[in-house]
C-alpha cells in the first residue's frame, strides 16, 4: 500500500563523472572507516555522520553516493536525507526517498510527516499519518506535535481535535511536548479554557507552556490575564525567557499599558536578557510607539549592532507620533550603517514623506520600489497612494493604484481620502460605488472619508444611505462615523437626523459632543448647543480646546456675552489660555459680544500669533468703530513680517469704508495684488464699492462695479443700493434694486430698501408701487427686532411692543428719557418714519423703536454703572441714534448696540462712530 505521489519534479540525476569528480568534497562527510576505504562488506552498512546544514549541491552528491553504496533506502540514512530534502524545500525527493524505503518504521513516518509539515502541505501531512496508523505503526511524543501544528496553521480545529482524542486513548496528552503543541493549538482558535484546562492538568510543564499559554492569552486580547498569568509565572520560581519577555513587551505595547511595560523591562535588566536581540527591539518598539522617544534612544544608541528590526522600530515610532522630520534623518543614518531598508523601511517612510510633505522623496523611493521590483507591493503601494493625494499630486496617486494587481482596504481607503482631501468629492463617491462593487470591506476610515465629502457636497441623499449602511454592518458605535453622520446632517441642514444619530448613539465621547455643538451653532440653534454642553458636564467628560473654541463660536453666534464670560472662566480653569485656537476664538467672542477692550486683552494673551489672530482683531477694530487703530495694527503686523491673506486685505478695507479713509482704502485696494500677492474678490470689489458710496462718490462707485472682472453678487449691489437711499440718488437706487432682485430674488431686501429711498425722497406712489409688488411676490419684510440677555435670559423687543411682563414700567422709564431729552434739546428725526402720518404720530413711533424699549428694559433691570448691551437684527435708525448719544448722557452709562453691520458704543453722549455709518 502506497500514498498517492506529489505531482512534483523527479529527483535529479547525476551521471558517474560528475559523481566521481566531487567525490573527494563527500568524503569528507562521511565517517573515516577501515572497512568503508577497502572493499566494502555487503553485509555492513555504516551510518555515514553528515551536517544537517548542507547546501543542496552536497546534499545530493551524498545521496548519489550513498544509493553507489546501495545504503539509501534504509532507513536511517533515507531519514536523514528526507530531512534535509524537506530543509531545501524539495518534499518531492523526500517522498520519492519515503517510498524507496522497504520498511518504515517511526522516525520514517515522522520525517515524512515533518517535511510536509514544514513545506505547508499540511493535507499530505495527515494523510501520511492515515497511512502510518493502517502500517500499525506506533506513533509517538515526535510525531503528534507536528501533527497539532499542522493544524493550527491551517486552522483545522476539527482535525486537531482527533489528534487530541488520539493523544488521549494513547496516554501521549500528558506527555510535554504533545500538551504544549495542544496548549498552542487550543489558545490559536481562541479556545481558552480548554488551553488552560490542558495546562492545568499537565504533570509537568516547562517554559515553553507558560509561554504558549501566555501568547495564547495575549493573542486573544486578554491582556489582564496574561498579566496575572506573568505573574503566576514568576511566583512559580521559573524564570521567564527571551520569548516570554517579548510577547509581555509587545502586549502591553499593543494594548497601551507603559506601566506594566515599565515593570517588565525592570524585570529584563533584573534577569540580564537587556543584551538579547529579540527582547531588546520589543522594548526598542514598545517606547518609540507609546511616544517616549528619549527612552527609545536611549535603548537604540545602547545597541552594538542594531538590525533591520531595530532601526524599523525606530522608523516607525517616529512616523506615529508624527516625528517626521526624525524618521527621514533616521533612513539617511541607516543607509549610512550599510542596512539595506525593506518594504517595512519604505512603507513608513512614504508615511513620513505625506506627513512631513516631501513629495520630491517619495518620488525618489518610487524609483527605487520600481528598480527592485517593490511598487506592487501592498504596504509600498498604498503609501505611495496615500503621499501623492496628501501632496497634492492626485493625478499620479490614481496611476499608482491603477497599476497595482492587488489591492487591500488600505489602498482603497488611500485613495478614498485623498480623493476627500483634493477636494474631489464627487470621485470619492464614484470611487466608494466601486469598492462596493468589488466586494471588499469598509471600515470607519472608509466611511468617515465619504461622510466629509457628502458633508461638503450637502448632499443628503448620500447621507442617509451611508447611515443605512453604517446601521447595517454596525458601526454606528463608532465615534468617528457618527461624528462624520452628525457633521453631514448638520452641513445638509437637516439637524433633526443630527440630533437624532447623536442621541440614538449614545456615545459620551468628546468628539461627538463637539461634532453635535458645532452643527447647532453653524445652524443657528446655539441654545440648543449650550444644552448639550451641560449635559456633557453633566457626564463628566472633561472639555477640550475643540469644545471650549466650539462653544465661545456659538456665544458669538448668540452675542452671549455672559456665557462667554463663563467659558473664559472655564478656559483659565482648565488650563489652555495658551492655546491659540481658543485664543482667537475668545478674541473674537469678546469682540461680537460688543466687548472691544477684553477682545483686545485676548489677543495680547495669544502666544503664537498667527494671520488668523491678527486678522481677527483687525476686523474687531474697524467693526466697533476703530478704523484708524485697527490699520495702526495692520501696519505692525506687516512689520512683524506676518503676511496677510485675503480676511486680512477684507477688514483692512472695511476699516477704511467704515471710517471715511477713502485715499488709504484706494492705495491698499490698488495695491493688493502686487504688495502682497493677493488676487482681487468678490468681497474686496463690495467693501471699495461701500467705501466710495458711503463717501458720496456714487459714480466712482458704480465705475468700479462696470469694471469687474466678473459679475457683481448681492453683496457689492446691496453696498450700492445702500449708498443711494444714503445720499437720495432714487435712479441709481432702481438700478442696484433690479440687479440685486435678479440675484437674490426671493429676499426682500432690495425691495425694503427701494421702498425706502422712494420714501425719504417723498415719492409716495412708488412706494405704493413697491410694496404692492412685494405682497404679490409674496415677500414679507422681516419686522425690525432688539433683544437683551439678563441673568442669563434673553429679552426680545419690536417696535411698539406691550408684551413683556415690565412694560409698564419700560414705558415709564422711556417717558422719564424723553422729557430729560427734551430739556437737554433733543428733536425727533420724523423724516426717518417712512410712512403717510402725522407728526405726532411719527414722534410716538420713533420713542417706541424696539432698540430705546431694551435699552430701557436694561436701565431699570441691570446693575448701576453696567454697559447695557443691545443686539438689532437691522440697521440701527438715525433717530434712535442720536436718542441714543442723548440718553449715555443722561444715564453716565455706556450703551452697545450691535446692528446688522457694526457695533456703536455710546459714552457720554458721543458714538465711536463719530457719526459716519
Amino acid at each position: 500500500m502506497k500514498l498517492c505521489r506529489l505531482t512534483l519534479p523527479p529527483l535529479s540525476r547525476f551521471d558517474r563523472c560528475s559523481l566521481t569528480s566531487h567525490f573527494s568534497s563527500i568524503s569528507l562527510l562521511l565517517q573515516e572507516d577501515p572497512i568503508h576505504n577497502s572493499n566494502l562488506n555487503p553485509s555492513y552498512k555504516p551510518l555515514p555522520s553528515f551536517s544537517p546544514n548542507l547546501d543542496l549541491h552536497s546534499t545530493t552528491q551524498l545521496h548519489g553516493h550513498l544509493t553507489q553504496l546501495g545504503i539509501s533506502s534504509t532507513p536511517p540514512h533515507c531519514n536523514q536525507l528526507i530531512t534535509l530534502y524537506s530543509k531545501h524545500r524539495l518534499p518531492s525527493h523526500a517522498r520519492n526517498l519515503f517510498d524507496e524505503i522497504t520498511d518504515p518504521d517511526v522516525i520514517s513516518f515522522s520525517s515524512l510527516i515533518s517535511c510536509y509539515a514544514q513545506n505547508h502541505l499540511h493535507q499530505d501531512a495527515f494523510l501520511a499519518f492515515r497511512f502510518m496508523r493502517a502500517r500499525c505503526i506506533r506513533f509517538n511524543h515526535f510525531t503528534l506535535p507536528t501533527l497539532v501544528k499542522s493544524c493550527t496553521v491551517s486552522s483545522n480545529p476539527f482535525m486537531g481535535t482527533q489528534i487530541h482524542a488520539i493523544a488521549t486513548v494513547t496516554g501521549l496528552d500528558l506527555d510535554v511536548y504533545v500538551a504544549n503543541s495542544l496548549i498552542t493549538m487550543y489558545a490559536g482558535i481562541g479556545l481558552l479554557n480548554l488551553s488552560r484546562r490542558l495546562f492545568d492538568d499537565m504533570p509537568k510543564r516547562n517554559i515553553i507552556s507558560w509561554n504558549g499559554l501566555l501568547a495564547g492569552y495575549v493573542g486573544n486580547g486578554k491582556f489582564e490575564e496574561a498579566i496575572i498569568f506573568f505573574r503566576d509565572m514568576i511566583i512559580e520560581g521559573l524564570r521567564p525567557n527571551e520569548h516570554g519577555f517579548s510577547c509581555m513587551i509587545n502586549a502591553c505595547t499593543d494594548f497601551g499599558d507603559l506601566e506594566s511595560g515599565l515593570a517588565i523591562h525592570g524585570f529584563i535588566i533584573q534577569l540580564g536578557y537587556d543584551s538579547d536581540p529579540y527582547t531588546v527591539n520589543s522594548l526598542l518598539n514598545m517606547y518609540a510607539k507609546f511616544g517616549d522617544s528619549c527612552a527609545a534612544e536611549i535603548i537604540f544608541e545602547n545597541l552594538t549592532s542594531p538590525d533591520i528590526v531595530s532601526w524599523n522600530a525606530m522608523i516607525a515610532g517616529c512616523v506615529l507620533h508624527e516625528q517626521n522630520s526624525r524618521a527621514l534623518q533616521l533612513l539617511k543614518n541607516m543607509r549610512s550603517y550599510g542596512i539595506i531598508p525593506n518594504f517595512l523601511t519604505l512603507s513608513s517612510i512614504l508615511k513620513a514623506c505625506a506627513g512631513y510633505g516631501d513629495v520630491y522623496l517619495g518620488q525618489q523611493i518610487h524609483g527605487y520600489l520600481i528598480k527592485t521590483d517593490l511598487s506592487l507591493n501592498l504596504y509600498a503601494g498604498s503609501g505611495l497612494v496615500d503621499l501623492y493625494a496628501k501632496g497634492g499630486h492626485f493625478e499620479d496617486s490614481v496611476q499608482v493604484f491603477d497599476s497595482m494587481k492587488d489591492r487591500d482596504l488600505i489602498t482603497w481607503n488611500a485613495l478614498i481620502s485623498g480623493c476627500s482631501h483634493n477636494e474631489k468629492h464627487e470621485e470619492t463617491l464614484s470611487y466608494f460605488c466601486k469598492i462596493r462593487e468589488d466586494g471588499c470591506d469598509i471600515n470607519r476610515t472608509t466611511l468617515s472619508a465619504i461622510l466629509k465629502s457628502t458633508a461638503v457636497l450637502e448632499a443628503i441623499i448620500n447621507t442617509k444611505a451611508i447611515h443605512s449602511l453604517a446601521l447595517k454592518l454596525g458601526f454606528l458605535t463608532d465615534p468617528h462615523v457618527v461624528n462624520g453622520l452628525i457633521n453631514s446632517y448638520g452641513k445638509c441642514n437637516v439637524l433633526m437626523d443630527a440630533a437624532q444619530v447623536f442621541d440614538e448613539c449614545m456615545i459620551d465621547d468628546i468628539i461627538a459632543f463637539t461634532s453635535m455643538m458645532s452643527t447647532l451653532s453653524q445652524g443657528g440653534q446655539g441654545e440648543e448647543a449650550i444644552r448639550i454642553f451641560l449635559n456633557m458636564r453633566k457626564k463628566n467628560v472633561r472639555p477640550d480646546t475643540f469644545v471650549l473654541s466650539s462653544l465661545l463660536d456659538t456665544c458669538s453666534r448668540l452675542s452671549a456675552y455672559e456665557q462667554g464670560r463663563m467659558i473664559h472662566a472655564l478656559v483659565v480653569k482648565t488650563c489652555v489660555m495658551d492655546d491659540t485656537f481658543v485664543g482667537n476664538a475668545l478674541l473674537d467672542m469678546y469682540a461680537k459680544c460688543g466687548s472691544i477692550e477684553e477682545a483686545t486683552s485676548a489677543f495680547d494673551y495669544i502666544l503664537e500669533k498667527g494671520v488668523v489672530s491678527w486678522s481677527a482683531m483687525i476686523g474687531a477694530l474697524a467693526q466697533h468703530g476703530q478704523g484708524k487703530t485697527a490699520l495702526e495694527l495692520f501696519q505692525k503686523m506687516v512689520y512683524q513680517v506676518i503676511m496677510p491673506n485675503h480676511v486680512t486685505m477684507t477688514s483692512v478695507l472695511y476699516a477704511c469704508s467704515h471710517t471715511g479713509l477713502v485715499d488709504e482704502g484706494k492705495k491698499y485696494f490698488e495695491s493688493m495684488r502686487e504688495t502682497y500677492g493677493i488676487e482681487l474678490t468678490p468681497e474686496h470689489y463690495a467693501c471699495m464699492v461701500d467705501l466710495l458710496g458711503r463717501a458720496g462718490k456714487l459714480t466712482e462707485a458704480k465705475e468700479l462695479v462696470n469694471k469687474m472682472p466678473f459679475e457683481a453678487n448681492a453683496k457689492i449691489w446691496g453696498s450700492l443700493l445702500g449708498a443711494a437711499r444714503l445720499h437720495g440718488d432714487p435712479q441709481l437706487g432702481e438700478l442696484a434694486a433690479q440687479q440685486l432682485s435678479y440675484v437674490e430674488p426671493d429676499k426682500p431686501g432690495s425691495h425694503i430698501l427701494l421702498a425706502n429711498l422712494y420714501a425719504s425722497s417723498g415719492m409716495w406712489d412708488s412706494v405704493s408701487h413697491t410694496r404692492h409688488l412685494m405682497r404679490k411676490l409674496g415677500i414679507k419684510k422681516e419686522p425690525a427686532m432688539s433683544w437683551i440677555e439678563t441673568k442669563n435670559e434673553v429679552h426680545t423687543f419690536i417696535v411698539g411692543d406691550r408684551s413683556h411682563a415690565r412694560s409698564r414700567e419700560i414705558y415709564a422709564k422711556l417717558e422719564e428719557l424723553g422729557e430729560e431729552m427734551a430739556k437737554m434739546g433733543y428733536v425727533p428725526m420724523v423724516e426717518e418714519v417712512l410712512h403717510d402720518l402725522g407728526r405726532k404720530e411719527k414722534e410716538e413711533l420713533l420713542s417706541h423703536h424696539s432698540e430705546r424699549l431694551a435699552v430701557a428694559f436694561g436701565l431699570i433691570s441691570t446693575p448701576e454703572g453696567s454697559p447695557i448691551r443691545v443686539k438689532k437684527n437691522i440697521r440701527i435708525c438715525k433717530d434712535c441714534h442720536v436718542a441714543l448719544k442723548f440718553i449715555s448722557k443722561i444715564v453716565s452709562r455706556e450703551i452697545i448696540v450691535r446692528d446688522v453691520s457694526r457695533f456703536h458704543h455710546f459714552r457720554d453722549g458721543n458714538c465711536s462712530c463719530n457719526d459716519y455709518w
